[in-house]
């Protein structure tokens, strides 16, 4: 990577924070669809809220609770302040963490301190994260260099068509994009996720996983964060394509077609999860953690108690979902599901 593209790339990653913080970035039209579900409500819950167990595991490692701060940023001097801030907070509370973007850091010695978290978070689940776009051979030594400077435990491939095409000069060929993927499964000594970016996995991409051996995948549903928002936000200044800035599968929707799916495939639900109530329905439905990003730009930027504080009402609701719904663990909440209609 040249200094000049280096810039450009730092450049970008910073304005994406900026347009974040500073536009409506959300969905407009469309929802997540969990307001069409209702967790059961049980008045004689035989439950002790002090004692409710959100304890889980997920890709081999402990977990306090199902939550998994999300992707964000890498690559601009701001976003180390965010990573660890992140990563402090999340070390706190015993859950896990996605980094952002890290194919900046594989040629760029500046843009990959942005990217270390470890000193502040020694304990954490740390995902590392690749564009699938970019995926193939080639870049295996370079990426394992890379998961390994952070001290990754796994990485996420992120697939993002719609992000790619609303960005400038974005890379549009996903053209043998899965077989290249299987490749760098099979190279890569690293459990391996994949994701959308806020527009959704549904069924027929799940059906194009049945033989890929991956070991998870996030959903990233529409509903929350839209990035083909953003990118116009960022090259144009304003939205013009407003129809491609609120495609997508809801959250619960493609939560629901890739567990019909994929039944024994370990889930995580992002895309416009906002409360506990939230988390508590996806949870539900089948998901195995749940991941939150944009609502916690600003408060990262802020301080590490901000972070944890956002978190800690977040999770308070959660127990209070199980609670209140007579279930004293995560398997009674999932075996308890949810329902529709009144």
């Amino acid at each position: 990577m040249s200094v000049n593209s280096g810039s450009a790339v730092h450049q970008r990653k910073r304005r994406h924070i900026d347009v974040c913080l500073t536009e409506a970035v959300d969905y407009q039209t469309v929802t997540t669809g969990f307001e069409r579900y209702r967790l059961p409500y049980n008045a004689l819950t035989q439950t002790d809220l002090r004692s409710i167990d959100l304890r889980t595991d997920f890709l081999g490692r402990p977990l306090a609770a199902p939550v998994l701060i999300g992707a964000m940023t890498g690559g601009a001097e701001l976003s180390g302040i965010i990573n660890r801030n992140l990563a402090a907070a999340a070390q706190q509370l015993g859950i896990g963490m996605m980094l952002g973007s890290q194919r900046v850091m594989i040629d760029d010695d500046v843009a990959a301190a942005s990217f270390a978290v470890r000193e502040v978070a020694p304990d954490v689940l740390v995902i590392g994260n690749v564009g699938l776009a970019q995926v193939s051979q080639d870049m295996v030594p370079g990426l394992a260099a890379a998961l390994a400077r952070v001290g990754a435990d796994a990485v996420a491939v992120h697939t993002n068509p719609l992000q790619e095409a609303m960005q400038h000069q974005g890379d549009t060929d996903f053209s043998g994009s899965l077989r290249r993927l299987g490749d760098v499964i099979g190279a890569l000594d690293y459990p391996v996720m994949l994701k959308e970016v806020g527009h959704g996995i549904g069924a027929v991409a799940a059906a194009e996983l049945t033989r890929c051996p991956i070991a998870a995948v996030d959903v990233a549903g529409a509903g929350g964060t839209s990035w083909a928002r953003i990118e116009q936000f960022v090259r144009y200044g304003e939205i013009r394509h407003p129809a491609l800035a609120e495609w997508g599968i809801p959250t619960a929707q493609a939560l629901r077609e890739v567990r019909q799916t994929l039944p024994d495939m370990p889930l995580v639900a992002s895309g416009g999860i906002r409360t506990g109530m939230d988390a508590a329905k996806a949870l539900a439905m089948g998901a195995q953690v749940v991941a939150i990003a944009r609502p916690l730009l600003a408060p990262a930027i802020e301080s590490v108690d901000a972070v944890v504080d956002w978190l800690g009402v977040f999770l308070e609701e959660l127990l209070i979902c199980l609670h209140g719904s007579g279930a004293a663990d995560l398997a009674a909440l999932r075996a308890g599901g949810v329902t529709t209609g009144w």
